[in-house]
C-alpha cells in the first residue's frame, strides 16, 4: 500500500484538452510540477527561495502510465510520496479522477539537486524530507 504524504484537488480547465475533448498529455506534467510545488510550499519550502539561496532541484527523469482521460471539468486528485535513492529524490506521484476515484495517470519523478550549480546532495532536502519519506 502506497504512503501518500500528500493530495492536492484540482479541475480540469477547457483549454487543457485537446481536439479529442481529453486532456492532453503534456498537460499531466503541469498537473504533477504543480502537486510538487505545493508540497513543498505545505512545509514551508519557497521553490524561488531555494534558488535565491542556490539550491535547484531539476527533474532528471520522469516515467508516466496513462490509465483513464480526464476531461473538461473533471475534478481530480493528485497525491505523492517519497523515496530517497542515493542522490535522488523520487517522488511517486499518482492522479485519480475524483467522482469515481479512477486511476487517471501513475508517475515517478527522480529529481536531483543542484547547488550553486554542482550536483550534489542537497542537506536542506536531507533535513526537510526527512519525515517524509517512504521506506
Amino acid at each position: 500500500m502506497n504512503k501518500y504524504i500528500y493530495e492536492l484537488t484540482l479541475k480540469v480547465r477547457d483549454y487543457e484538452c485537446d481536439l479529442q475533448g481529453i486532456v492532453n498529455n503534456a498537460n499531466y506534467q503541469h498537473y504533477l510540477e504543480h502537486t510538487r510545488h505545493e508540497f513543498l510550499v505545505s512545509i514551508g519550502v519557497s521553490f524561488a527561495g531555494l534558488h535565491e539561496q542556490g539550491v535547484d532541484p531539476v527533474v532528471a527523469r520522469i516515467n508516466i502510465s496513462f490509465k483513464t482521460p480526464l476531461k473538461s471539468g473533471d475534478e481530480f486528485i493528485s497525491k505523492l510520496y517519497l523515496k530517497k535513492e542515493g542522490i535522488k529524490y523520487v517522488f511517486y506521484q499518482d492522479i485519480f479522477r475524483k467522482s469515481d476515484s479512477k486511476v487517471v495517470v501513475k508517475a515517478s519523478v527522480e529529481t536531483v539537486c543542484l547547488v550553486n550549480g554542482r550536483l550534489t546532495q542537497s542537506e536542506l532536502f536531507d533535513r526537510v524530507f526527512t519525515p517524509y519519506l517512504s521506506e
